[in-house]
C-alpha cells in the first residue's frame, strides 16, 4: 500500500493506510479528543448530522522542534470549527474541514478490517488552491504517520522537518 496521497483529480487526495486494528479502537482515536491530541488535535466532536467539529490544534504536544518560519504560526495553539456531515460509527466519519482562507473542504474517513488490521481511506475533496492541496498533502501523510506510530506503540517522525520533505515531494507528486 502506498503511503502517500494518491491525487484522485484537480481538488482532491486520497491516502489509504492499513493501521494495527481492531476497527472500534481506530474509530476512537478518530473521535475521543484525549486519543486524537495524540496524533492530530483535541477538541469535542458532535456526531449528528450538523454537529459540531472542534479542531484544537497543538503541535508542541507532538513533536519539540520549532516550525519553519512558512508555519510559524502554527507552532502554538490554533482552534476551529467544523461541520460534521456523516458519522456512522465505526466505520466513517466525514465533516468539513474550513480552511484559513474560510474555503470549505471535506474529509471522508473510511475504515474497515482487513483479518487484525484496519483500512483506513481519507480522501480530502473541495481544494480549490494548489497550494492548499500541497499543504493537505503533507499535513495528512504526518498526521497518519503519527497515529500508526501511536496505535502500534512506537515512536513517530519528527513532526516539521517531516512535514518540509514532504511538501517538496508533494510538490513534484501532484504536478501542475
Amino acid at each position: 500500500m502506498n503511503r502517500y496521497a494518491e491525487r484522485i483529480d484537480k481538488t482532491s487526495v486520497r491516502f489509504e493506510r492499513l493501521l494495527p486494528g481492531p476497527v472500534d479502537r481506530v474509530w476512537d482515536y478518530l473521535i475521543n479528543p484525549e486519543k486524537r491530541k495524540t496524533w492530530f488535535c483535541a477538541g469535542a466532536f458532535d456526531l449528528n448530522s450538523g454537529g459540531t467539529a472542534e479542531f484544537h490544534f497543538d503541535h508542541r504536544r507532538l513533536t519539540d522542534e520549532k516550525p519553519p518560519k512558512k508555519y510559524e504560526k502554527h507552532g502554538g495553539e490554533m482552534r476551529f470549527v467544523g461541520t460534521i456531515v456523516e458519522a456512522k460509527p465505526p466505520r466513517l466519519l466525514v465533516f468539513d474541514w474550513p480552511e484559513e482562507d474560510h474555503a470549505l473542504t471535506r474529509v471522508r474517513i473510511d475504515l474497515a478490517p482487513v483479518g487484525d488490521k484496519v483500512k483506513l481511506t481519507l480522501t480530502h475533496t473541495l481544494l480549490e488552491k494548489r497550494e492548499t492541496l500541497i499543504g493537505v498533502s503533507g499535513g495528512w501523510h504526518i498526521h497518519l504517520d503519527l497515529l500508526e506510530a501511536v496505535l502500534a506503540g512506537t515512536k513517530g517522525p519528527a513532526f516539521w522537518s517531516t512535514i518540509e520533505r514532504l511538501e517538496a515531494e508533494y510538490e513534484e507528486r501532484h504536478g501542475a
